[in-house]
């Protein structure tokens, strides 16, 4: 039982990052209606890529990162894509953490935007050398990463309830069909996290047979958490609903934001560090560097260029990461039930109809996503 709940912890803590504070605004963009929809609609379909990930993991007996299932089920193209959709959306994610913290600490101490970089960079410093610890850091760090988004989100109920306004849970911004997809982006980044489905197959050990449910009731958690969470922040907020959703909370739940940010970007950092070590061979101090470095060299010129937006990275960031790492993950399915060489605790049913239907929302997601990002600049 504490393997399993050890396992959920540490899906929701990487899941649950700064993907969270963007959806209130972007769904206060189209409507609580159609954004809670597309909340349920998004969890439905990751909730199924992840089984399939956690059966294509089962069915290797060796340990990779996602780069490494790849290039064993689709060749070395695939391997390139899959590093290349997992390097852009981790490190999407972390330089939305820094921007997200860098926010946050600015306003919690100084009560303004003016110190994003140098509260980011103090951040990145003392993440970097938390991240060279690695997994056994991981397994002990989690139980609070996850108990701070309960208490985060529980706390917000027994506060904010009293002060929703029934308008705003009607408000409708949408001006046409294609804006209703402008969430899109935002939610398939809050349910992204597929490089930590390999850490869950190690964590587990002699209890694999618990896989399956434990990806069923991380996501379902989550998908919860962020619709408790949007309804409580566009209710209460409606049109006013910032960018950062913590921003307009008040400090306590400031501070909760920072640490629900600071557990997820200390499990992908991990993740990434892995991709390198397992699927390219690198050394545990190039791997880190390589980790380290990118996000906060991007992160700096973002920041000296005025143009460090926190949705419309995460938008992107869900939209190119999470479509092509996703398809890449449908792809391997069949391949992995033929060329497996292990025997999985679970097995998911596979249909072409299904796969392509999958497929389809994803990249019709991402092309509406696609558009209302260039038209919105």
């Amino acid at each position: 039982m504490a393997g399993t709940f050890r396992a959920i912890s540490i899906i929701m803590g990487t899941i649950i990052g700064a993907g969270i504070f963007a959806i209130p605004y972007v769904i206060m963009k189209v409507g609580l209606t159609i954004g809670l929809i597309q909340i349920l609609l998004i969890a439905l379909i990751m909730s199924t890529t992840f089984l399939y990930l956690g059966e294509i993991a089962l069915r290797t007996k060796a340990d990779h990162q996602l780069p490494g299932y790849a290039e064993k089920y689709l060749g070395k193209k695939g391997k390139v894509l899959m590093f290349i959709s997992l390097l852009y959306g981790i490190n999407t994610a972390i330089l939305a953490y820094l921007i997200g913290v860098g926010n946050s600490f600015s306003v919690l101490i100084f009560n303004n935007q003016d110190y994003v970089l140098h509260f980011g960079f103090i951040f990145w410093i003392f993440m970097s050398i938390l991240s060279y610890i690695g997994l056994k850091a991981l397994k002990e760090g989690e139980f609070i990463g996850v108990s701070t988004a309960i208490i985060f989100i529980l706390s917000l109920a027994a506060f904010s309830l009293d002060k929703i306004n029934t308008n705003n849970i009607f408000l409708h911004n949408s001006p046409n069909i294609l804006s209703y997809f402008a969430p899109f982006g935002v939610i398939l980044f809050a349910f992204l996290g597929y490089s930590i489905v390999p850490e869950i197959k190690r964590v587990l050990k002699n209890n694999k047979n618990k896989m399956k449910r434990t990806i069923l009731i991380a996501i379902s958690s989550c998908a919860i958490i962020y619709i408790i969470f949007s309804l409580i922040v566009v209710g209460t907020e409606g049109q006013n609903t910032p960018k950062i959703a913590t921003i307009a909370l008040g400090k306590p739940f400031i501070f909760l934001g920072i640490i629900t940010m600071f557990n997820a970007y200390f499990a992908l950092s991990v993740a990434l560090i892995d991709i390198f070590q397992l699927d390219f061979k690198l050394s545990k101090i190039k791997s880190w560097l390589i980790t380290a470095i990118i996000p906060m060299s991007i992160f700096t010129i973002l920041s000296l260029t005025n143009n460090a937006d926190f949705t419309k990275i995460l938008g992107l960031g869900g939209i190119i990461s999470g479509t092509l790492s996703s398809i890449l993950i449908l792809s391997m399915i069949d391949k992995a039930k033929i060329l497996g060489d292990r025997h999985p605790e679970y097995s998911m049913p596979t249909s072409r109809i299904v796969k392509y239907l999958l497929i389809s929302i994803f990249i019709l997601g991402a092309i509406t996503g696609l558009i209302n990002f260039f038209s919105s600049l």
